[in-house]
C-alpha cells in the first residue's frame, strides 16, 4: 500500500476535552446562519465561526494538513499517528483486531466502525460533515448510521469519473484533447498491432483504474506486452495511446454551483528512483508558476473548465484534480486523467500564498454542502489565482523505501521542521504541524508515516517533505539540495532484520493502493 500497516503503532490520540465538544455542540444550536455569503470575506469568517464538526477520515492528515486552522471544529480521524500524539486536532483511535487491509477504502470503514470513533462522534453532538481521499458505498452507510453527511458525490459517480476510459470519453465530449489513443478490448499482442496501427510502435497502455505507475504499462514489442500481458488481456477495456516525450503537470480544481475554480498549474515528480521503485509512479510536486509558458498555463486552465462543466452535467460537483501531459515536440497540452477527489497535490494547493490571501481552494468545496447561499466572482477569483506574481514557489518530496528487503523499523525521523548543516547532514528543529513556519530554502517541513515498530518493504511511504523553492533544475531532473534532503531523511531511519513470520507476513500483504 505504499505506507506502514496502520494500527500497528501509536495509541488513541484525543484533542479536544469534552468541555470544547460540548461548547462546540451549543455553539451550533444558539447561533444563527448568515443569511448569504457575499464575497471571499464572508467566506472566511462564515469558517472561523463554524459550528459543525467536519472531519477527514483518512490513514494519515496529510491531504488536507492545516485546514483545522481554516475551519473550526476541524478534525482529522486517522490510523497513523505521525505526530506522536501532539498535533492538537488529530484523533487516532487505540488499534484493534481487523481484516488485512487491500485499500484506503478499508481503513476509513475500519475507522468508521471503531468503538472510539463512534464515541468521539457523539460527544462532539449530532451532525457533522465527512470527508475523505477515497471512500465507497460501505463507507456511506457508515457516515449514514453516525449522522455524518459524505461531502463529496456519491461513491457511484465518483468511481465512474475515476475510471481512466471514461475520463478520455468525457475529455472528448468536452473538447479536451487527450494523446492518441484507442480505447479497446486487449486479448493480445496480435490483437495489440492490429488496433494501433496509427498509433506507432512504441505505446503506453493503461487500465481503468490504477495509482503511480502500478497500472500504466511501456510496450514497444512482444516482450514488453508479455511481461503485463495479465493485467492488460483480464481488463474488460484499456486505454491505449501513442508514446510521447512528455512532462507531467497537474492542476487542482472545483466545480461550484457559480462555476469552475481553478488552482496552479503544478509540475509532477515522476519515476525518480531516488524517490519510488515505480516506473512512471509519482513522487512529488512543484509549484513554480513560470515552469511553463503563460500560454500553456492558459490552454491547461481552458482545459480544465471545460472538464469542470463536463462534470457538472453528470451531477458531479466539488474537487477534482486533472492530470495533463505537456508534448515536448508539439507543445499540446493533453489531459492525462482525471482524480475526482481530494489528492496528493492538495497540500500545495491550499497552503499556497494565494490560497492565503483568499481562501484554500477545499473551503469552496466545502461550502457547497453547509447549507447555506453564497455569491462569488469566479471570474475574478480565477483571474486573481492566474496571476503568476500571486502564485510563491514551494515543492514537496513523497519519499519511498526503494529497497526490496524487509525490515522493522526501530528509529524514524519525526515529523516538524528540519534544517540543513553546512555539511549536508540534517537535524531536527522541532515539532511543527505544517510547513507554515519554513521560510528558508535550508529548512523543510516533514511528515513522518512510517514510523518506530512499521516496516521497510519495497514501496513503503516513509514521509513527505516540503520547502520552498524547487527540487528540480530547468531540465527536470533533480537538484543537488532534493537529493540532500533525500539522503537525510533516509539516514534518520533504522532498521533491523524482520523475523521470517513478519517478513512472510509482509510480503503477502498488498501494499500497491493509494495511501496518499
Amino acid at each position: 500500500m505504499g505506507g506502514p500497516r496502520p494500527g500497528v503503532s501509536g495509541g488513541a490520540t484525543r484533542s479536544s476535552s469534552s468541555a470544547s465538544k460540548r461548547t462546540l455542540s451549543s455553539d451550533r444550536s444558539s447561533r444563527k446562519r448568515p443569511k448569504a455569503l457575499r464575497g471571499i470575506s464572508d467566506l472566511r469568517r462564515f469558517f472561523y465561526r463554524n459550528t459543525e464538526p467536519v472531519y477527514f477520515i483518512s490513514a494519515t492528515p496529510f491531504n488536507l494538513l492545516g485546514m483545522d486552522e481554516w475551519v473550526r471544529g476541524f478534525m482529522f480521524i486517522n490510523a497513523i499517528d505521525c505526530f506522536d500524539g501532539e498535533h492538537p486536532n488529530v484523533f487516532v483511535p487505540p488499534a484493534i483486531e481487523h481484516e488485512p487491509w487491500t485499500s484506503i477504502e478499508d481503513i476509513n470503514n475500519y475507522l468508521l466502525a471503531h468503538p472510539a470513533v463512534k464515541e468521539l462522534v457523539k460527544e462532539r453532538g449530532p451532525g457533522g460533515k465527512a470527508v475523505f481521499l477515497m471512500f465507497d458505498e460501505k463507507t456511506e452507510a457508515l457516515c449514514d448510521d453516525l449522522g455524518l453527511e459524505v461531502c463529496f458525490p456519491s461513491a457511484e459517480l465518483r468511481n465512474a469519473v475515476d475510471d481512466k476510459v471514461e475520463t478520455t470519453r468525457i475529455a472528448d465530449r468536452a473538447g479536451v484533447k487527450s494523446v492518441p489513443n484507442v480505447l479497446a478490448r486487449v486479448d493480445s499482442f496480435k490483437s495489440l498491432r492490429a488496433l494501433t496501427k496509427d498509433l506507432g510502435d512504441d505505446l503506453v497502455i493503461q487500465t481503468a483504474y490504477g495509482d503511480s505507475g502500478h497500472t500504466t504499462f511501456f510496450v514497444s514489442n512482444e516482450a514488453d506486452f508479455e511481461r503485463h500481458a495479465d493485467d492488460i488481456t483480464e481488463a474488460p477495456e484499456v486505454k491505449v495511446m501513442k508514446r510521447i516525450r512528455c512532462r507531467g503537470a497537474a492542476l487542482e480544481a472545483c466545480v461550484t454551483k457559480r462555476g469552475t475554480i481553478v488552482g496552479p498549474l503544478m509540475t509532477e515528480l515522476v519515476g525518480f528512483k531516488e524517490l519510488t521503485p515505480y516506473k512512471g509512479g509519482w513522487c512529488g510536486n512543484e509549484v513554480f508558476a513560470r515552469a511553463f509558458s503563460g500560454e500553456i498555463r492558459e490552454r491547461a486552465r481552458d482545459a480544465a473548465m471545460k472538464f469542470g462543466d463536463a462534470l457538472k452535467e453528470l451531477g458531479y460537483r466539488g474537487y477534482f484534480e486533472v492530470d495533463f501531459l505537456l508534448d515536448l515536440d508539439s507543445d499540446e497540452v493533453y489531459l492525462g486523467e482525471c482524480n475526482p477527489r481530494i489528492t496528493g497535490a492538495s497540500s500545495m494547493t491550499n497552503l499556497a500564498s494565494f490560497a492565503h490571501a483568499d481562501a484554500p481552494l477545499f473551503l469552496f468545496h466545502l461550502i457547497d454542502w453547509m447549507d447555506i447561499n453564497y455569491h462569488f466572482d469566479v471570474d475574478k477569483l480565477n483571474k486573481r489565482w492566474a496571476n503568476p506574481d500571486n502564485i510563491d514557489s514551494w515543492s514537496q518530496l513523497v519519499i519511498k523505501h526503494t529497497d526490496d528487503a524487509v525490515q522493522r523499523i526501530v528509529a524514524a525521523a519525526p515529523s516538524g521542521i528540519w534544517e540543513m548543516n553546512a555539511d549536508g547532514s540534517i537535524s531536527h528543529v522541532r515539532m511543527q504541524t505544517h510547513r507554515r513556519t519554513v521560510q528558508r530554502e535550508d529548512r523543510a517541513f516533514f511528515l513522518r508515516i512510517s514510523g518506530a515498530g512499521d516496516y521497510f518493504y519495497e514501496g513503503a511511504d516513509l514521509g513527505i517533505l516540503v520547502s520552498p523553492g524547487r527540487f528540480m533544475d530547468d531540465d527536470f531532473q533533480l537538484t543537488d539540495r532534493a537529493r540532500a534532503w533525500i539522503k537525510g531523511i533516509k539516514s534518520h531511519y533504522v532498521g533491523e532484520p524482520a523475523a521470517d513470520t513478519e517478513h512472510t507476513a509482509i510480503l503477502a500483504e498488498d501494499h500497491s493502493f493509494k495511501l496518499l
